[in-house]
This record gives C-alpha cells, structure tokens and sequence, in this order.
C-alpha cells in the first residue's frame, strides 16, 4: 500500500506539534515555536486559556451530544448572547466556516425562494475570495486552484472584481439573489474593502431587495478589532458567516441572520447533526466571556497598533523583499515581492516562528489575540533574523 493513511491532501511540514503554551506551540522533538499563526487564525485566546479549557472539561463531564430533536437551552443562550452582541436576530450553529457559509448562500437563495422568487439564486461573489472546501463554496469561488478535479461546479454564483462597485453594479440581473463577500480577503491576501465598496454594496441590496452576505470566517469575532469587523465600516448585513475564532479551537461555526432575511428558513429546511452541540456551545461562552467586552477589544486594537508600526517600520530595511504592510487589528499581511511559502517555510525551520502563507505573495501574521509587548519582540527579533538569513540564502 502506498497511500499514506491520513488521506494525502495536505502538503504537511516536518513540524509536529504535540502541545500549547499560551502563545507557543511545542514541537515533536521538544523545540518551541512562537505561533502567530494559530492555527489560521482559530486560536484566538491561545493554546492553554485557562476559562475556555475549564469550560470544556466541565461541559465534557456534564452532557457533551444529544440530538437537535430536542430544546438546547445551551444553544438558546450562545444564539441569544451573540443576538445581542450583533445585528442579528437568529442563529444556526454549524461545525465549521464552510457550513456556516454553505448556510448564509441556503438562506440568501431561501429569501427570495420563499416568497415564490424561484428565479432568484445567483450570488454575485467577488475574485481572489475563499469561502470553503465544500463544493458550494468552491464553486462560490473563481480561484482555479480550488476547482481542480472537481469539475463541474455547482451553478449559481457570478465572480466580479473585489472591491469594484461599478462591477458589482453591472453584474446586478434578474437572478441575483445577493452578494457575497469577506469584508477583509484573507487566504486572498489580508485584503480590507474599502469603505465605499460595502457601504455601496449596502446600498445596491437594499435598493434591489438583495441579500448582503458577510463572510467574516477569518476576520470575526475581535480579530480586526472588533466584534465583527462589518462594524468598522458602518453598515449591516443581512447574514453573517462565522467561525475559526468564535470556538477558540474548538470546532464551531454560525450563520447569523435578521428575521427578514432567515424569513425561509423553517423547519425541515436546514439541520445539522452536530451543530450547536453542548460542548461546543460551552467553548463558544467561554470565548464570548473572554472577548465580548471593550476592553479586550481596545486591547487588541492597541496591540495591533503596536505589532503594525514596528512591522512598518522594520520593512524598510529589505525593500528587496517587503512590499507593505497590510489588514485590520490582528489579521495583517506582510506583502513580499518573493512567492511567500518559501520565506513562511524559512522562517519555521530555521527561527522557530510560525505565520502563513496567503494570496498576493502576502504572509498573513495572525497571532493569539491575548499577545503582549514580550510576544511582539519575539516575533520582530524573529523575522527580522529570518529576513537577514533568507536575502543570505537567496543572494548566495
């Protein structure tokens, strides 16, 4: 047999993490490496949070899945919280971002399907975007990467340029249904919309009575410095994909929705067999505990600010190398003018630090958020012997 029995779909490192330390990974043979990476952006409080691992083992011991059959008084109160925390008025608890997202595109199409709006399904979605590995997401995609194999794609979508307005516009027919895009690219690049595209893409839904679907899988839940990164741009959406750091590690996601625009989803039409489980509600609560608050998210604000002026100013010294610094709060981008797994790859083996490769030639820096002042040197001291060594390497 010549298959390895981890299905051989990752092109996985020599690294083999095999504990957490807060803002640590340790490996395999016993070296640390500082994570800013966690786990492309998931590990929002770090790797042993005390309040996040004390709520799992308890909810662990008490009752951890029963069937969706039954009333959730553990999922009503998460749902009510993040209603609360948000603009939405009902929630549905999935697994994972792909699901969330697969939930938001069901929910879009179900507005106007429910109404007898058959012919309303298309979502205009926009390029160098990634929603997810499910054949719905991929095919909400136009990065050919993601297709691959995979042929034919699900109908249903329409890609235009990010953040062009007028293409969006021009895009706008009979079938559309809504738009779907990431307020912030993530695997595209650490790519933020401007203002005027959501606040333009706002105003487009509502005069056509379409449907603005946010993926915020990666830049939710505080990682751009606040709660929802749709926030910063003074506007609201419909419905909301979220995931990653809204679990802290542990497998959760959500599709958020006003009442309008959730108007078709009743029962039958959606489920999950393990969404909104009671342990994953129990790690979701104790992140909200940890997050949901001003000063945690003025904290990450500031730390950003911080980590980003050093960044800013440090590029300078290899302009052969850097381009600029990109992204909102904690979810950053350093921008190469070199393919960028090389030097993400460099700097892992040879400095022990952990960050990730995205579109763009962009390195995507996506530490803990719970980060301090003696992280951020150690990652600067880091990068900035690994920039040294790597123009040696490449010059030699």
């Amino acid at each position: 047999m010549s298959i390895t029995p981890l299905m051989p779909v990752y092109g996985r490192c020599a690294f083999r993490p095999v504990r957490g330390d807060h803002c640590h990974l340790i490996g395999e043979d016993g070296r640390r490496y500082l994570d800013f990476a966690a786990g492309i952006a998931v590990n929002i409080l770090g790797h042993s949070h005390e309040g996040l691992i004390g709520a799992i083992q308890r909810q662990a011991a008490t009752l951890m899945h029963v069937s969706n059959l039954y009333g959730s008084p553990q999922g009503e109160h998460l749902a009510q919280r993040l209603v609360d925390l948000t603009f939405a008025d009902t929630v549905f608890f999935t697994n994972s971002g792909a699901e969330a997202v697969e939930c938001a595109i069901k929910t879009a199409r179900a507005y106007h399907q429910h109404a007898g709006n058959d012919d309303k399904y298309e979502l205009i979605t926009f390029h160098n975007a990634f929603h997810g590995r499910t054949m719905g997401t991929i095919s909400a995609s136009n990065q050919e990467k993601m297709h691959k194999g995979f042929l034919p794609l699900l109908p249903g979508f329409k890609y235009v340029p990010f953040d062009d307005l007028d293409a969006a516009r021009a895009a706008i027919g009979p079938n559309t249904a809504g738009f779907l895009v990431e307020p912030i690219q993530g695997e595209g690049g650490i790519r933020p919309a401007s203002d005027a595209f959501l606040q333009g893409l706002r105003a487009l839904a509502d005069e056509h009575d379409l449907m603005l679907v946010l993926d915020e899988v990666q830049c939710g839940v505080a990682r751009s410095g606040t709660f929802y990164a749709y926030e910063q741009y003074g506007i609201e959406p419909d419905i909301l994909a979220t995931a990653k750091g809204i679990g802290g590690g542990f497998p959760l996601g959500a599709c958020l929705a006003t009442e309008k625009a959730a108007r078709g989803m009743v029962v039958g039409t959606h489920g999950s067999t393990y969404g909104g489980n009671p342990l994953a509600m129990a790690a979701g609560e104790a992140v909200l505990d940890a997050v949901a608050n001003a000063e945690f998210l003025a904290n990450v604000r500031a730390t950003a600010e911080k980590l980003r002026a050093r960044l800013e100013q440090f590029i300078g010294n290899y302009p052969d190398l850097f381009e600029e610094v990109r992204g909102r709060g904690l979810l950053m981008g350093v921008k190469l003018k070199v393919e960028p797994r090389g030097f993400v790859a460099h700097l892992r083996d040879n400095h022990q630090l952990l960050t990730v490769s995205g579109g763009d030639n962009t390195v995507r820096v996506v530490p803990p958020l719970v980060i301090d002042d003696s992280h951020i040197a150690e990652f600067m001291d880091k990068l900035s012997a690994g920039a040294a060594s790597y123009e040696i390497e490449e010059s030699a």
